[in-house]
């Protein structure tokens, strides 16, 4: 029984001793609409360390008086950070908006006009900087097909073919 309570209390000892640096990004082809969907998820602290450490500025994202500013400052951070070229076209990524759950921000974007998706390339730096550990995991899905690919620094590009 005392093992049973103690296995909760020496995990999130071992995840304090052993942070780790990750974040998700999401490529998904809505083929119906002839968007590449984009979600991409931090943990919110470190979001927020990059976005003042870049735009020396203090932000807390769960402040809604400092929402409008947090959307400007995500927008400008992650345009910076992420970039697509798809079908060997740059593509124009559009800022949806975010939400907080948990300890993670999730970020929105949206590429329009993008009837079929054969080839995708990927510029990302999303929290490269805050420690050196940072790893971006993508994921990008078209027709079904699922395919995933890790940037470490100082590797920030990839390509998927479909």
């Amino acid at each position: 029984m005392t093992l049973i309570s103690i296995k909760p209390l020496m995990t999130a000892l071992i995840a304090l001793m052993h942070p780790f640096f990750i974040s998700v990004i999401e490529i998904n082809h809505n083929e119906k609409e002839a968007t590449l969907e984009i979600s991409v998820r931090t943990f919110t602290d470190d979001l927020e360390k990059m976005i003042s450490k870049e735009y020396n500025v203090q932000l807390d994202l769960s402040l809604p008086k400092q929402k409008e500013k947090a959307d400007e400052l995500i927008k400008q951070y992650m345009q910076k950070k992420l970039a697509l070229t798809t079908n060997g076209a740059k593509s124009n990524i559009e800022y949806v908006g975010f939400e907080i759950q948990k300890e993670s921000t999730w970020s929105y974007f949206e590429v329009k006009n993008v009837n079929q998706l054969k080839q995708l390339n990927v510029f990302c730096e999303v929290l490269f900087g805050i420690n050196p550990q940072q790893i971006n995991i993508i994921h990008v899905k078209t027709n079904g097909v699922r395919k995933s690919f890790e940037l470490a620094t100082p590797k920030n590009t990839t390509q998927f073919n479909f």
